[in-house]
């Protein structure tokens, strides 16, 4: 009797020690480990996910981020949530040219989508690259006055008043007080997790499906450099991400108004220029450019075929900016466009993991 008692003692220290703290011999909670779910054609990229030693992917922080992501607790009059103007519908963009805040006050640029950010290599966020990382680009639209028009202190206040959150964050961060940082993480492990790589065109590249003839004329537009050229800046078959990262001018106007990259480097030769975006979802993600501009594919491409306007920045593959564009028949236009669309994915947008 006595070594069984002594026996079920030394397995009930062994079990509190590996669920505790080691200096303060407290229980601590351990979050759950959560990798991403990394698609196949992701594999043949040159660098892994980025995901910070400080902030791993965890079953709680990715619930809480998202219970975060689509709460309008984090607006001034709790009207708006991120997923007010990044629509899951909308691949996690805007319908709209300029979004509009608590306040019924525009912005100038359209709302980005949301998707493989855990690949965006050079961490520079926004259409300028304004912020680092994805963990501070959550930080900005709360306080941006034309959009939540909130303060974190307001927000940390409610967050640990409501009935819900400090258990949530606690499950998550372990013990200890809510603050912006671990909101911003949780937010970013949600967002790195919406990952898009199930469009017609990933499944033909895997042999699952055939394109037809006017896509597979599309591809050869977007690739060939006397014809679409589109693929220095927006990648190729090889780049399932479809956008280089960088930053362009691509000649929308004579006159830069919007300085871009160039109002955050301090650099002229930076103005005008904007990131390029995924051309993955452009289905669900119109209208297009920074200023949502073009309300359709149709506009974009006449822009590059025959709309270039010249300026000092204007990124050098513009070649045939004197001419106005690339100058693109109608077959080649209708054919590119139809390529385009093999890149959306249906299944992204309907994806239940990322509703509310």
């Amino acid at each position: 009797m006595y070594k069984s008692i002594t026996y079920i003692l030394i397995l009930s220290c062994v079990f509190l020690t590996a669920c505790s703290d080691e200096n303060t011999n407290e229980y601590v909670i351990k979050p759950t480990a959560q990798p991403l779910d990394i698609p196949p054609l992701f594999n043949q990229l040159i660098i892994n996910p980025i995901i910070p030693i400080d902030n791993p992917q965890t079953v709680e922080g990715i619930a809480l981020g998202k219970k975060l992501f689509f709460d309008p607790i984090l607006s001034v009059n709790n009207t708006q949530a991120c997923a007010s103007c990044h629509s899951p519908r909308n691949a996690f963009s805007d319908t709209s040219q300029f979004s509009d805040g608590v306040n019924g006050n525009f912005g100038t640029r359209n709302a980005m989508p949301i998707f493989n950010l855990a690949w965006n290599y050079d961490e520079k966020f926004f259409w300028d690259g304004s912020v680092f990382s994805l963990e501070h680009q959550a930080l900005e639209p709360v306080e941006n006055p034309i959009e939540m028009n909130n303060t974190w202190e307001t927000v940390i206040s409610r967050l640990q008043q409501h009935p819900e959150y400090p258990n949530l964050f606690t499950n998550a961060f372990g013990e200890g007080i809510i603050t912006k940082e671990k909101a911003t993480k949780a937010i970013a492990q949600f967002e790195r997790t919406l990952i898009s790589a199930n469009s017609k065109f990933d499944k033909y590249l895997l042999g699952e499906v055939t394109l037809t003839p006017e896509e597979t004329n599309g591809l050869n537009v977007f690739m060939d450099e006397t014809r679409g050229d589109c693929f220095h800046c927006h990648g190729s078959p090889n780049n399932p991400l479809w956008t280089d990262n960088k930053f362009h001018n691509n000649g929308l106007d004579a006159t830069i108004t919007d300085l871009g990259l160039g109002a955050v480097t301090g650099d002229p030769a930076d103005n005008g220029k904007f990131k390029s975006p995924s051309l993955r979802n452009l289905a669900y993600t119109a209208p297009f450019m920074h200023d949502g501009r073009f309300q359709t594919l149709e506009d974009v491409i006449n822009h590059y075929s025959e709309g270039l306007q010249n300026s000092p920045t204007i990124d050098p593959l513009m070649k045939k900016v004197a001419q106005g564009g690339v100058q693109l028949s109608a077959q080649d236009k209708a054919d590119l466009i139809a390529f385009l669309h093999t890149l959306s994915d249906p299944s992204f947008v309907n994806n239940p993991a990322f509703q509310n």
